[in-house]
């Protein structure tokens, strides 16, 4: 009786074995009848790409003003911080020589002119030569270009501003003696601005002038719009980056140039994307494809893939509006195998 239950617990044990084995064997598909599979019409929609980049606030103008020439200054007619006026008089550096030259050249401008008119009057009747005459001619027209480089050189001892704006920090002293290698202060624009900000390379194609762009400042609420004005003709070497500069629409004047910005652009929209699930895709050695159902039967197809968010990828080639893509059991599908709707999205 006890031989009969040791064999009766080893048949038992070898039973259990067998059907491990068995559970462990993977299911062909082809003989177990069609796979249940899930799958999606596909249709046309709308998709683009957005980005968030930082981007810097500056005045539309930023001009360092110094002076063409060297001298004391001896007039100070702005102050920090204030707003000016277009040809404004800024700075007035010391011109007493040039003034005094100016004097004595008009005064030889004088005599070489009453000179010239006797020696005209005298060659219509032959009393001088015409070289003689051409000479004081000469001396006259010199005069007058002496004259007027005197005038340019006094015109530079006056400082003006290029354009209405904003006067910065003054950087000199009544009385400093002051070289064009001083920066008197600085003149910005403020009533208009720009940003500027960089892109990576790849999306250099689809910036083009007058796009608008979105960005927030740090502290500030809301968002602000501002025109892509033109982007720079060389990409960074360093970076692989391209530079963009846009303008402002800044109504209420609230920006402070400098100040650090986050820039969000919508970039590659294209109104007739095809988007499938992103795991439908089934990665290959070489190539991405999707598993179709074409007359009752699954096909796979290459792929290319573009665009991508949370939950879908783009495909730009190997697929068309209209196709059903199959997004369950992709497993255990293969060419020969036979499959079973039993859902479509």
């Amino acid at each position: 009786m006890k031989k009969f239950s040791v064999a009766l617990a080893l048949l038992l044990a070898l039973f259990a074995c067998e059907e491990k084995k068995d559970a462990k064997k993977p299911q062909d598909a082809s003989k177990n009848g069609p796979v249940s599979v899930e799958a999606i019409v596909i249709k046309a929609t709308t998709v683009s790409e957005s980005i968030e980049v930082a981007g810097n606030i500056l005045p539309f103008e930023l001009t360092e003003i110094r002076p063409e020439i060297s001298g004391r200054v001896i007039q100070l007619n702005f102050k920090e911080g204030s707003t000016v006026a277009k040809d404004v008089l800024l700075v007035k550096l010391f011109d007493e020589d040039l003034q005094a030259q100016l004097k004595k050249l008009k005064v030889q401008l004088q005599i070489a002119e009453k000179t010239e008119e006797r020696q005209r009057e005298l060659l219509k009747i032959s009393g001088i030569s015409q070289q003689d005459y051409d000479l004081s001619l000469l001396q006259v027209n010199n005069i007058k270009a002496d004259i007027e480089l005197t005038m340019v050189n006094i015109g530079k001892t006056e400082i003006h501003a290029p354009y209405a704006g904003r006067m910065g920090l003054r950087n000199i002293s009544l009385g400093a003696y002051i070289t064009p290698a001083n920066i008197l202060t600085t003149l910005s624009q403020v009533n208009m601005k720009k940003i500027s900000f960089s892109i990576p390379e790849k999306y250099s194609n689809d910036i083009r002038p007058g796009m608008s762009v979105v960005f927030g400042i740090e502290g500030k609420e809301g968002q602000y719009k501002a025109t892509i004005l033109a982007s720079e003709t060389v990409i960074e070497s360093e970076t692989r980056n391209l530079k963009i500069l846009a303008t402002i629409n800044d109504g209420n004047n609230n920006l402070v140039p400098g100040s650090f910005a986050k820039v969000g652009l919508t970039l590659g929209s294209n109104n007739a994307a095809v988007m499938v699930p992103s795991q439908c895709i089934v990665p290959t050695a070489r190539t991405k494809q999707l598993l179709l159902y074409r007359n009752g039967t699954p096909e796979f197809v290459s792929v290319t893939t573009g665009l991508r968010n949370a939950e879908n990828v783009q495909i730009t080639s190997g697929l068309q509006p209209g196709d059903t893509v199959i997004t369950t059991g992709l497993l255990f599908i293969r060419k020969d195998s036979k499959v079973k709707l039993t859902k479509v999205n």
